[in-house]
């Protein structure tokens, strides 16, 4: 008999390329586990002023040390990762919270699973993590929406039930997977929890580096 399908929430930013990286894998194992991935966007910067944490981007150390391992991420796992010119401006600056609205409108509005999120989601990753693009321009939404085979869509307040179910989750940064298994919900940090996640939903984890 075969075993019931586990659910894992995936609360993410298009901000953080470590989301990325984490969004990627999962929709990559989603095909091999038995599981459903909701994909849950939200906003990390709500995250961070909640649970009090700092960027690892505004400690020195730990900027200097992203670029080398996201590099070396994005390689195993090709996933086509190339800094902005100006990281700190994109991520700090400029922000996402317009961008992550117009993803949580895209939810709000799609019937029927996660497709178009998943391609606007990815769309903005693009944008900002590999072509070096503004995401907060309204053309830049506009595009990403017309890409995903939308038609312009208002941008609106959805994000805080989503930032505040992370919270709820005690999430201090994104990605994080959240394993409902027997009433339970277990809740995983980064983009390198997929073996313990595994583990924790009874799956077999595999080269998944493509």
């Amino acid at each position: 008999m075969a075993s019931s399908r586990k659910v894992i929430e995936l609360f993410y930013d298009v901000i953080s390329p470590y989301s990325w990286l984490g969004f990627e894998v999962m929709c990559r194992y989603r095909n091999v586990w038995n599981i459903d991935l909701k994909l849950r966007p939200a906003f990390l910067g709500g995250i961070m002023q909640g649970s009090g944490n700092k960027p690892p981007g505004l400690v020195p150390n730990k900027f200097l040390y992203m670029t080398t391992d996201l590099h070396r991420l994005a390689q195993y796992f090709q996933v086509p990762i190339s800094p902005p010119a100006d990281p700190f401006e994109a991520m700090f600056e400029k922000g996402s919270l317009s961008a992550m609205r117009f993803v949580a409108a895209v939810q709000e509005r799609e019937v029927g699973g996660d497709k178009q999120v998943e391609q606007v989601s990815r769309e903005l990753w693009m944008r900002i993590w590999s072509q070096d693009k503004d995401i907060t321009q309204p053309a830049s939404l506009s595009e990403a929406a017309m890409k995903a085979g939308l038609s312009a869509s208002e941008v609106e307040e959805l994000l805080k039930l989503s930032t505040q179910e992370a919270l709820d989750h005690r999430a201090f940064g994104f990605p994080l997977a959240v394993c409902h298994v027997n009433g339970k919900a277990e809740v995983f940090f980064g983009s390198d929890r997929f073996e313990l996640i595994a583990h924790c939903i009874g799956e077999p984890t595999l080269p998944l580096a493509s």
